[in-house]
């Protein structure tokens, strides 16, 4: 039988998860507020929004936004990949001064099932990676392009690493989430860790009895939302100073995970996420043998979600890995004013900052 601390401890962590990527963007009128991504409005009061979608060749459509300097005129193009319950809106906030002065332009997409793209039933890692392909190739971005992953959202980063090696440019993991079946993981590591035992649990409750999770969640079992923000189980103290301006969980509301296609698309991500992928990470070859790019890791060293113990194994099993690491940081380092131009500047043009060294005992 499901028990409610599974279920109170399940939506707890996909919060941390969802809030990693679903931050609400500063005002306009904030000069520090950088690249934001504008909510379309519905003009015509029929209650539908009018997204830029591309057709897949499997027939579903993918929604996707274009962000930044004009694609034609751009140095950089990146592709970014949202996170657990968050969307082509999620908020990426860099600094237009570096955006400009780099050139940089973003597509942001729905990944299959969120916002306005269409589910994928046969969703598995690898399908993820060549949506990430379509839509680059359909855009005309070009024969190589960035990837930036955060979150859950690294999961299709990484198989863009398996995958399409040769379509990037470099690559961006923010604060990725572990999946614990990697067999490459050791048990010295992960035997203890409570995270580990409960993704298992629910990674077999969302595949088995999917039906008695959402009765679950229908008796009114999810914790509101002011009780998540202060709860340092689940936050770090930066972490909650930073969610004192947020607005919540819009799609972790029992209101909303009432909603039969939200509360399938993100179990679907959830399986996808934590089942078996098909590959081990940690035994992925270098995707530039020849220092042409690089692939970058930022954690943070007090995230509540990954252990930073885990992601300084990865880096240390994948040498050609930058790994950097966020001092005061929890899972929302992403929010923390001036990170995503921390981010870009590694990432473009190899500038990095001993501030992020990891922390030594």
């Amino acid at each position: 039988m499901v028990s409610k601390t599974t279920v109170v401890s399940l939506i707890g962590l996909l919060a941390m998860v969802y809030l990693a990527t679903q931050m609400p963007p500063p005002p306009k009128s904030d000069p520090a507020g950088g690249f934001v991504v504008d909510i379309d409005v519905d003009d015509n009061g029929d209650g539908l929004v009018d997204a830029a979608r591309i057709r897949l060749s499997d027939g579903r459509y993918l929604a996707y936004r274009e962000k930044g300097v004009s694609k034609n005129e751009s140095n950089y193009r990146i592709v970014l990949v949202h996170g657990f319950g968050s969307s082509k809106e999620m908020n990426f906030p860099a600094s237009q001064e570096l955006i400009e002065s780099l050139g940089i332009y973003f597509v942001l997409y729905d990944r299959a099932g969120y916002g306005e793209s269409d589910p994928n039933p046969r969703r598995t890692v690898k399908s993820e990676a060549f949506d990430i392909v379509e839509l680059a190739d359909q855009l005309q971005i070009g024969s190589k392009f960035y990837v930036i992953g955060v979150s859950i959202g690294s999961y299709p980063t990484w198989s863009c690493l398996k995958y399409i090696p040769h379509r990037l440019a470099g690559v961006a993991l923010i604060v990725p989430t572990i999946n614990y079946e990697w067999p490459s993981l050791p048990q010295s590591l992960i035997r203890t860790d409570y995270r580990r035992r409960l993704i298992q649990r629910s990674l077999w409750i969302s595949k088995h009895i999917p039906g008695l999770l959402y009765w679950w969640i229908s008796q009114k079992v999810v914790p509101s939302t002011s009780v998540l923000e202060r709860n340092p189980v689940y936050f770090s103290d930066r972490d909650i100073e930073v969610l004192k301006t947020t607005k919540g969980f819009p799609m972790l509301t029992q209101d909303k995970l009432q909603d039969r296609s939200v509360f399938y698309a993100l179990r679907g991500d959830v399986v996808a996420a934590f089942g078996d992928w098909g590959f081990d990470p940690v035994r992925l070859s270098n995707p530039f043998p020849h220092n042409e790019s690089s692939v970058h890791i930022w954690q943070g060293y007090e995230d509540k979600v990954v252990p930073f113990q885990l992601q300084r194994f990865i880096s240390r099993k994948l040498s050609w890995i930058k790994y950097h690491e966020v001092r005061d940081g929890g899972h929302l380092i992403l929010h923390y004013n001036g990170m995503c131009d921390y981010f870009l500047r590694a990432l473009l043009v190899g500038e990095e900052s001993i501030l992020f060294r990891p922390k030594t005992a």
